[in-house]
């Protein structure tokens, strides 16, 4: 790996700790070059503006995600063992104690609702693949049988991804120390109803 792209990498994993305490709004090539040591105009060479920056962002969180939450979900097999996977791996990232901030993907979904651009239209894109891979699962696990064959995997999706907002609410800001019992109760609910 070359040095410049070792710098890059560096540059956003910062970011990404950062954009998950302080939102993207608060990211800037000024207060990321104090905190990695560069020069603004190294930065700027980096990614020419904040707007770039800031996508550039939720595409390094969205490749950790992938590693740490999905990859390892499509290792087990196909049908309900991979659809409590995706969940339990998504709700250890979503409480991770290495972030200091909550899920960067709210935050950025809550910050950037009303917003256009490339950054929202980003975070869209992304949120709605992570949606098709809940419901590609939810299909697999009706093709298996172990969900009912009328079940709706686009409305599936929706309320795991739902147990999720409201574990992040929960958890980060109510401080809810049952929140993740919480979310497994609503998420036991969810395949319970979808089951055969």
């Amino acid at each position: 790996m070359s040095k410049a792209l070792k710098t890059r990498e560096e540059i956003l994993s910062e970011a990404v700790g950062m954009a998950s305490i302080q939102g993207l709004g608060g990211l800037s090539i000024g207060g990321l070059a104090s905190r990695t040591g560069l020069s603004k105009s190294g930065l700027f060479a980096h990614f020419g503006s904040k707007e770039r920056l800031q996508v550039e962002t939720l595409k390094a969180a969205a490749g950790v995600f992938i590693a740490s939450v999905v990859t390892p979900a499509m290792e087990r097999p196909a049908g309900t063992p991979r659809i409590q996977a995706l969940f339990a791996n998504w709700l250890a990232w979503a409480s991770s104690r290495g972030r200091h901030g909550g899920c960067i993907f709210v935050a950025a979904s809550v910050e950037m609702d009303d917003q256009d651009g490339p950054v929202r239209d980003y975070l869209v894109w992304s949120q709605g693949e992570w949606l098709k891979i809940l419901a590609r699962a939810a299909e697999r696990a009706v093709a298996l049988s172990e969900f009912r064959h009328d079940l709706d995997t686009r409305q599936f999706a929706h309320d795991v991804y739902s147990t999720m907002l409201g574990f992040h609410h929960s958890t980060r800001l109510m401080r809810d120390p049952k929140a993740d019992l919480r979310a497994h109760v609503a998420f036991d609910r969810i395949v319970a109803d979808a089951s055969t």
